[in-house]
């Protein structure tokens, strides 16, 4: 695997530190075919991944699964997510299942994850709140912008950062669970994407373009015939505590035009107290 060093600044933890785990990781999905090489590619690659935020939110809504693995100090795990996603208000609702302990017992309830514009809330966070109430996050004010700490990248934002996109190369065309998709590879710059994202998006970005050392990230992202990011694979790499820490995060879009409800908890069901962290 390919990933472009980076350090997050402040020891800050990623992902599994956030929801509970406790290591961090790498991987992604696979691609569900071969590419099949192809001298001329649909349009310029970069323009063509540059714009693929601003086809999502024409196409309006979508399911959602997701993808975080992790490596660090020879760990490996795996956080999964399934929902849906409706790009035009930037909201979305996860169900996100941590993976299960090295004694093989799947002690972790799923997460409840609600995404929307400059916030993450959680339901059934552990870690000492209680089981009727959310944990809201500022994703503003995390060092990685909730790239990685929710344990599922934010999928407007995971659209958002191929803003950034440089070197891009049309790989070829592949199989995707029976779509026919073009595949492009390339590397996305998080603080020029912070730049030219949409205002829903832009201060979390801007948070994560902040807290990593280098902005450089690697990215592999497959779209449909009208341009729809179908799936896209991030690999992000940053040193926390003294490890080098590996992160792949993979999200795939589908069944596009799905409802999508995303309702906000009211103010007196956050819970304002203390979290504990690594329970």
């Amino acid at each position: 695997m390919v990933v472009q060093q980076h350090r997050l600044r402040g020891g800050v933890c990623a992902a599994a530190a956030m929801v509970g785990v406790g290591v961090a990781a790498t991987a992604g999905c696979s691609t569900g075919g071969d590419a099949v090489a192809d001298a001329r590619p649909p349009g310029d690659p970069v323009a063509t991944v540059r714009n693929a935020a601003d086809v999502l939110a024409d196409a309006g809504t979508s399911k959602a699964r997701t993808a975080m693995e992790m490596a660090a100090g020879g760990t490996r795990v795996t956080i999964r997510g399934e929902g849906g996603y409706d790009f035009r208000r930037t909201m979305g609702r996860l169900k996100v299942v941590l993976p299960k302990d090295p004694a093989g017992a799947d002690e972790h309830r799923p997460i409840t994850e609600l995404l929307a514009p400059g916030a993450l809330y959680m339901k059934d966070r552990g870690a000492g709140v209680p089981a009727d109430k959310w944990v809201r996050v500022d994703t503003t004010t995390l060092r990685d912008g909730n790239l990685v700490t929710g344990g599922a990248t934010d999928p407007a934002a995971a659209a958002e950062l191929l803003r950034g996109a440089r070197s891009v190369t049309y790989v070829g065309q592949e199989d995707l669970a029976g779509v026919r998709v073009a595949h492009y590879r390339g590397v996305t710059d998080i603080a020029h994407a912070a730049r030219a994202a949409s205002p829903q998006v832009r201060g979390a970005l801007t948070a994560a373009a902040q807290g990593f050392a280098e902005d450089a990230v690697p990215f592999d992202a497959y779209l449909d015939d009208a341009g729809r990011l179908r799936k896209v694979r991030h690999r992000f790499s940053f040193v926390n505590q003294g490890r080098t820490v590996a992160v792949a995060s993979t999200t795939l879009l589908y069944e596009f035009g799905a409802p999508v409800v995303v309702q906000l908890p009211a103010h007196r069901d956050i819970y304002a107290g203390q979290i504990r962290d690594g329970v």
